[in-house]
């Protein structure tokens, strides 16, 4: 690297809002800068801009704006940009085609088939990056033999150029110059992929990405997101950076200039793309906290904490960077190196609401424009505005850069009449309620709660899920926003240091000076990780390290500057749960891996310190396989900061004393200039420390102390003690119920932790909720539509069952569907949670989860034609899992085994998942127990039980109001408040529903119970009724109990939705609670029907069992086309990739696309099915359960009806049958399967001549949330 000591050097991130400029001088010294992004009546490029201002102002030579700057004295420039993220998010990119393999052309757009808003029945989908597709008919599958899968090959159908030639010819006629290519398997043989790459380039393409080469892992869908997004966008960075070296003589010719990836390394300018860069902004301040804090704090794990105007980022340092390898940013998930940065929708600009009752910040943001209401633009009430009222925020040291003329100050009275208004409102529901009142300032401080409450979520989702303690951590603050909140936030997490650095407000910026130059090479795996295999994987490690240290030796750093680290993404075989692991720690032996020692002893690396550590547990005598090796070279160049401030003890100097309102009231507040303070002040709370770029709050019973580089470290004292009553407190209300809620999710996070199927650990097919001492639902996460009101009504039958013989140490085993189950693999544990000095259980915890077999007829515990309850596995009643905290094992073995009793069954086929899978939801309860009763221990259990029923009360008025507003509308409209609907079965089975007075849901004349297995349990009608009441609500609501306390409902005993006990219900649960939902919203005509099925599709034999369901077309609805290849409704899960599908089973999938025309037409078109092929290569038992082959979904107000399914079997014979709705059938190699699935209805008449609806949603009109937080409750929506 060249000796850049002498000359200026600059770290400069260019946010969407601001960019903040840090140089350093010749001479040693440091200076920040922040300006406008955008001010093109002054600069055209903020950062050339920048660059110019310091240059002039500390040489006093002039750098005319109109004239390129002189580089002479530049040493170094070092850039984040947030240029790819507002591309992907406004979908600016630049124009581009898909070339992919023949029959997967929709692959992209029915992605996961998944939809991200589990309630949102527009089915709101980003688009997809590209404009057209090209399909090409070139075939590469892996080779089998008897089902073991390897990475040898065979090309089953040759690439023809001459072909592809013709249609890269026309895209190219047409103005596309910008090409993706994804072709399936090129991540272990991409011969294919570089033949039309360098056709592609030939014929003039200025952009081609690969996906061999921009990601080459295992799984197509997120791999071909990735080389879209690459191609999508890395056009606009080399258009960007053109633009901003012009601004330079020479175009920065000898410059060392480097940007930011998101994986917090730093990389030369010509080779920043599109697929590394959507992070580059926030990654700066991740590495700026990570080197600044970690150190300082004496090497204690550091929670970055960065609130910004519409969001909050918060990450995870403890001495090494966390990365993720596959994210989800403006819907587009990218299979690349990324820090785990996870975003929430609370900042400085979020949005306040009173709704129902209950106290409500964010998702939805005032943006820049117009900004808070006290910014002078006509702008809502935002978190500013509350800190603003609450004299936490001083005017007069901000600059007057507010109004239309943006030249006024902050204005507090524009505040002060927005929050006015809004205490009314507020005030207005408590008396009615009979309520106490409030000011305005306890209205204000309310919302700062539960912002607070807000942000603190994401944190320990973030910290327990890997096992770690919050508490145990340091809180890093930066950011604009993120001072005036640090210190609540750290004492709502039990944490007891913060640290804010001196550069807090352009941290991101800091951090790119201190990061070094990164090279990340890797290549995939499919070694078993064994002594035999060690040699090979010796060679291909030290390959790849030599790639990664001549790229770096050529960017000119030494080979002491030069450090690897080598990483082998390692799994158990046969599961999905790959791990990222290296051996930094853990030096090579005689008999490991020349890297390091992957296998410690007995026990491998991989299972003694990642594995166990993140799950809890481990498999034993399971090979280990490595898919991945990725090394990660480092250069080092980041700067070291030497600047030390004077020391001085004592009592820093206030300039002035304010009046700041904190829970105790108005308190006389010191303001201190940060700038003033030395080393060795302390200074006592309540206070303010003001900088040009932050405020920072010292909160009563905190101290802050000036470090010796100038940064500030704050003690959180607790809060004193606050008694709170049984009366209700609406900001109580509202941080109650992210309270509870977070206890369900931290069951979850451990129940995914310790649990071993792929059911549960990796399709996350659970749920855990709190429920109160009569059983009713108080929380429950996340949302699986099918269990909402399910659990309910065990823990209620239960209680009703087992009543005083409940005992501390019990804990239920239940599944059976007239105890409130839904299918017998749902297996539900109940714990109940005592009190001492109290007879009964307080509360209750449960956790529900799928279990891939508990016996019966066929694989899977899901026949197709079973008839009876005892066909389909094992059955549990009010079962005594453990009995004075002893696990019953003998007891429950003997449980899963009986079903052999019966003819044709088996008892459970995977006893060793079963036990372990109960043995994790014992614990999942076990710390929902705990965290109940750190509740009570902290308020008292008078008060928790009361806020327990306020919880569920609000939700009953948000169904009331709801149902309220429908008999206004029905009464005007009809005259009628009455409303009828019929839906059938594909055998003729009707289900019927009465609505009156829009409180009784009556489904008398439903059909009687069926002799197969669509016989729905109670409890399955109760899950889709919350589900519906949830999405015609349309707001966020806590879904729970109260939502069913306002409506009576009627279902007759002996019919298909009230069966009796001994009835067949598996298909109820997945295909009749689509058609439940169905005749609802048909009843309250809010939208046409979707697909009303799931297309259950399971095959297997003596070695492998394999189990989907496909989507379909969703209905459309007022003002909304249909969603294309999705789920809907009571169901949402994730299919299988591609690749993995063929990597793992005897199975070609030949075509995964949309089907068109399968949608019902209409003013708004209802959505299209799919048709997926598969083609078997060994012997199989097929099995087929579905809906809506004879009947087809509904149109509404004039709309068509979507298309009927339809089950075909192209024998290898020749012969193509119909398989029909329901069946099991034995299958040869080279058989082939071909589901074509239903249409959603449409919604409204055709008009003749009228224009085409197209309405599209850019991302940035709602928040859009990113992190492994966000992926994984993705994830858990997605089952």
């Amino acid at each position: 690297m060249a000796d850049t000591k002498r000359k200026f050097n600059f770290a400069i991130d260019r946010g969407g809002t601001f960019t903040d400029v840090f140089a350093q001088l010749p001479d040693g010294r440091e200076r920040v800068l922040k300006l406008l992004s955008w001010d093109p009546q002054n600069y055209k490029d903020a950062p050339t801009e920048g660059i110019r201002r310091v240059l002039e102002e500390e040489t006093g030579q002039a750098f005319p704006r109109d004239q390129p700057v002189d580089t002479s004295l530049i040493g170094w420039i070092r850039m984040g940009t947030t240029v790819a993220t507002n591309a992907l998010l406004e979908r600016q990119g630049e124009r581009t085609a898909l070339l992919v393999t023949k029959g997967f052309k929709d692959l992209l757009h029915i992605g996961t088939q998944a939809r991200p808003k589990l309630f949102d029945l527009e089915v709101a989908v980003p688009e997809v990056l590209y404009e057209e597709v090209i399909e090409v008919d070139e075939r590469v599958v892996l080779m089998q033999d008897d089902c073991s899968t390897g990475d040898s090959l065979e090309v089953w159908r040759e690439l023809n150029l001459e072909s592809v030639e013709k249609d890269l010819r026309g895209v190219l006629s047409r103005g596309i110059t910008s090409l993706a290519v994804l072709l399936l398997h090129s991540y272990t043989w991409s011969n294919h992929e570089q033949a039309v790459g360098t056709l592609a380039r030939r014929l003039g393409f200025t952009q081609v990405s690969l996906s061999s080469e921009v990601m080459p892992m295992v799984r197509a869908v997120p791999r071909g997101y990735t080389v879209c997004a690459d191609a999508y966008l890395t056009p606009k960075i080399h258009q960007y950076l053109k633009g901003f070296t012009s601004g330079f003589k020479d175009c920065l010719k000898d410059v060392d200039v480097l940007f930011m990836q998101s994986d917090g390394g730093l990389t030369p300018m010509e080779q920043f793309c599109g697929s590394r860069a959507v992070l580059s902004g926030p990654a700066g301040g991740v590495v700026g906290y990570a080197i600044t804090s970690y150190s300082q704090m004496e090497q204690k794990p550091v929670i970055g904490f960065d609130m910004g105007g519409t969001s909050t980022d918060v990450s995870r340092y403890a001495g090494q960077y966390e990365h993720v390898f596959e994210a989800t940013t403006a819907g587009v998930t990218l299979q690349a190196p990324q820090l785990d940065i996870n975003t929430v929708a609370a900042g400085g600009g979020s949005r306040l609401f009173f709704r129902s009752g209950m106290f409500v910040v964010g998702p939805e943001s005032a943006g820049a424009h117009p900004g808070p209401a006290c910014y002078r633009k006509g702008g809502p009430l935002t978190v500013t505005d509350a800190n603003l009222a609450l004299g936490r925020l001083l005017p007069s040291f901000f600059p007057k850069i507010f109004g239309p003329g943006e030249d006024e100050p902050l204005c507090l009275e524009e505040t002060m009449k927005h929050f006015h208004h809004l205490t009314q409102e507020i005030n207005l529901f408590l008396s009615s309620n009979h309520s106490q009142t409030m000011s305005v300032e306890e209205v204000a401080m309310g919302f700062i709660r539960v912002a607070n409450e807000a942000m603190c979520r994401p944190i320990r989702a973030l910290t327990q899920a890997k096992g770690h303690d919050t508490s145990h951590h340091v809180l890093a603050c930066f950011g604009g926003a993120g001072g005036q909140h640090a210190c609540a936030i750290a004492r709502t997490l039990g944490m007891k240091t913060v640290f804010v650095h001196k550069y807090s407000g352009v941290l991101s910026a800091y951090g790119l000076a201190l990061a070094d130059v990164v090279e990340e090479v890797q290549e995939p795996c499919s070694l078993q990780y064994e002594q035999r295999c060690f040699t090979e994987l010796d060679r291909r490690i030290e390959q790849l390290s030599k790639r990664c240290n001549e790229t770096l030796r050529a960017r000119g750093f030494a080979s002491s500057q030069i450090t690897t680290e080598v990483f082998l993404h390692m799994r158990y075989k046969g599961t999905d749960c790959a791990l990222m692991v290296n051996a930094v720690d853990h030096v090579s032996k005689a008999q490991s891996c020349r890297a390091g020692d992957f296998h410690t002893g007995s026990k491998h690396l991989f299972i003694l310190v990642a594995y166990f550590f993140i799950f809890g547990f481990t498999i034993e005598d399971r090979p280990i396989m490595v898919d991945d090796i990725r090394i990660r070279g480092c250069g080092k160049s980041g700067i070291k900061s030497v600047y030390k401030t004077n020391e001085q003890r004592g009592q820093g100097k206030p300039v002035m004393v304010t009046k700041c309102y904190f829970e105790d009231g108005y308190l006389d507040t010191s303001v201190y200039l940060w700038e003033e303070l030395q080393s060795g002040h302390s200074i006592q709370g309540p206070a303010i420390i003001i900088d040009k770029n932050s405020t920072v709050l010292v909160e009563p019973c905190c101290e802050a102390h000036l470090t010796e580089g100038g940064d500030i470290c704050m003690t959180v004292g607790s809060d004193p003690h606050c008694v709170l009553g049984t009366e209700l407190n609406a900001v109580q209300l509202s941080i109650f119920s992210h309270r509870f809620m977070s206890i369900a999710e931290q069951m979850g996070r451990v129940l995914q932790r310790t649990s071993i199927s792929t059911n549960i650990k990796e399709r996350l097919d659970f749920s855990c909720a709190v429920f109160g001492p009569d059983g009713g639902l108080v929380s429950n996460a996340p949302h699986i539509p099918v269990h909402l009101g399910a659990m309910q009504e065990t823990v209620q039958y239960q209680i009703g069952s087992l009543g005083n013989k409940l005992k501390e140490g019990d804990v239920i085993l239940s599944n059976h569907p007239c105890a409130g189950g839904s299918h017998l693999p749902d297996l539900t544990v109940i714990t109940p949670v005592f009190r001492k000095g109290v007879s009964g259980p307080v509360f209750f915890v449960a956790s529900r989860g799928h279990h891939a077999d508990i016996g019966g007829i066929t694989p899977g515990s899901m026949p197709p034609h079973s008839t009876s309850l005892q066909e389909e596995g094992a059955v549990f009643t009010s079962f005594k899992l453990v009995t004075g905290g002893i696990f019953q094992e003998e007891a429950l073995t003997e449980a899963l085994m009986a079903p052999a009793q019966y003819p044709g069954s088996s008892g459970t086929r995977n006893l060793h998942d079963n036990l372990s899978d109960l043995r994790a939801q014992v614990a999942a309860n076990q710390r929902g127990s705990q965290l109940v009763e750190e509740l009570i221990d902290s308020y008292g259990l008078a008060v928790v039980q009361a806020y327990m029923g306020y919880i569920q009360s609000n939700a009953e008025l948000a169904v009331r109001d709801m149902l309220r507003d429908f008999a206004h509308r029905r009464q005007q409209q009809t005259g009628s408040l009455d409303v009828e609907s019929e839906d059938f079965m594909d055998d003729g089975t009707p289900i019927r529903l009465r609505n009156l007075l829009s409180i009784m849901f009556d489904f008398t004349g439903t059909g009687t119970e069926v002799w197969g297995n669509c016989n729905a349990p109670r409890a399955i009608t109760l899950s889709a009724l919350i589900y519906c009441l949830r999405c015609m609500v349309g707001q966020d609501i806590p879904l729970n109990q109260g939502c069913l306390t306002p409506i009576k409902v009627i279902i007759p005993p002996g019919s298909i939705l009230q069966p009796s006990p001994n009835a067949a219900v598996v298909g109820g649960n997945v295909l009749t609670s689509q058609r439940v939902v169905d005749v609802i919203f048909r009843a309250f005509e809010v939208c046409a029907a979707s697909q009303g099925c799931m297309n259950n599709i399971s095959f297997g034999n003596e070695r492998i069992g394999y189990y989907e369901t496909v989507a379909g077309g969703s209905g459309a609805g007022p003002g909304w086309k249909g969603r294309s290849g999705v789920h809907s409704h009571m169901t949402n899960t994730r299919i299988t990739d591609p690749e993995i599908l063929e990597k793992r089973y005897p199975v070609i999938l030949e075509q995964f696309s949309l089907r068109p025309g399968s949608g019902g037409a209409g003013k708004y078109c209802g959505g299209d099915g799919v048709i997926r092929k598969l083609l078997f290569r060994n012997k199989v038992v097929l099995s087929v359960l579905t809906e809506r082959r004879s009947t087809r979904p509904y149109g509404l107000h004039g709309g068509e009806d979507g298309a009927a399914g339809l089950n075909l079997l192209h024998k290898a014979d020749g012969r193509l049958l119909s398989l029909g709705a329901k069946t099991s059938v034995s299958l040869q190699p080279g058989d082939m399967f071909c589901l074509y699935t239903p249409g959603g209805g449409g919604y409204g008449r055709e008009e003749a001549n009228a224009k085409p609806q197209t309405k599209r949603r850019r991302l940035n009109e709602t928040f859009s949330e990113r992190g492994s937080v966000f992926d994984y409750r993705m994830a858990q929506e997605g089952v």
